[in-house]
This record gives C-alpha cells, sequence and structure tokens, in this order.
C-alpha cells in the first residue's frame, strides 16, 4: 500500500468513529437515561438499641465457660503430649 492509502484509511476510520459516537449519544443517551436513581444509605449513629432481655442477660448461660465432663484432671488425656 501506498502512504496514500494508509492516510485515507486512517482519515476513514477517524471520521467513522465520530459519526458513530454522535450518533449512538443521539440514540441512546436521552434525558431520561441520564438519570439514574441511588440509594440512600441510612445514617450511622452512636445510638445502640438494647439486645432483647430474654436472650441476654445476667442469667443466660456463658458459651466461653470451660466444661469439666468426668472426674478426669489430667492434661493430656490422649497421650504424653510428645
Amino acid at each position: 500500500m501506498k502512504q496514500k492509502d494508509v492516510i485515507l484509511i486512517v482519515v476513514i476510520a477517524v471520521v467513522a468513529g465520530i459519526l458513530s459516537f454522535i450518533i449512538s449519544g443521539l440514540l441512546f443517551v436521552t434525558p431520561e437515561n441520564q438519570q439514574q436513581k441511588v440509594e440512600v444509605a441510612p445514617v450511622i449513629t452512636t445510638q445502640f438499641t438494647t439486645p432483647d432481655s430474654n436472650y441476654f442477660n445476667s442469667a443466660s448461660i456463658n458459651p466461653t465457660q470451660t466444661i469439666q465432663i468426668g472426674n478426669s484432671n489430667n492434661p493430656a488425656p490422649f497421650g504424653n503430649g510428645q
């Protein structure tokens, strides 16, 4: 190809790109499509509601408490630890 052919192809590609950008803007981007609704996040406050007293009270079971089953005080019940 000659240099004139390359320049002509580049000019045609640039003009086609500009025209397609303008036409797509007119066809697909309408003023109704430019406005979008977004969710509004709730405001974060320092207020904390107290949990239900049926589940969180001073007489409830403590899940972090060590449970002893049986009378064995062996610290390594399944071997000598080596």
